[in-house]
């Protein structure tokens, strides 16, 4: 597997904890996925993750903080606001954007942008 497949693994493991953010993975966000994926590249990859957790009934801060690991071993990319959007277009799907979902989009970002500084730290001194 390479690394660009296991990133977008990762997507599929992301868009699980946002979908589950509320407790249950409801329809719509499985609908918004299926059209959010239709003519992705990654779609199987994307796909293959997601609903592994799911039926694995993983738990989702343990699959989040997985998700953040892998990320922050990746290193900075422009892919992440990929990410973020696809988190977005799934927590949109079924009655808007709630609290724990904005809370964990939120969360993506600042946690990856703070590992990222403290490694430019650590680089400088």
């Amino acid at each position: 597997m390479t690394e660009q497949e296991k990133l977008y693994e990762t997507l599929g493991e992301l868009l699980f904890v946002i979908a589950k953010a509320d407790g249950t993975i409801q329809e719509e966000e499985r609908s918004s996925l299926n059209e959010l994926l239709k003519n992705h590249t990654w779609a199987s990859e994307i796909k293959w993750s997601f609903n592994y957790e799911d039926k694995k009934e993983s738990d989702p801060e343990a699959v989040y903080n997985k998700v953040i690991n892998f990320c922050h071993s990746y290193g900075p990319t422009p892919v992440y606001e990929e990410f973020i959007d696809a988190m977005k277009f799934v927590a949109n799907a079924a009655g808007g954007l709630e609290q724990k979902e904005s809370t964990i989009i939120q969360s993506f970002s600042t946690d990856l942008i703070s590992r990222f500084q403290r490694d430019i730290e650590r680089l400088k001194n």
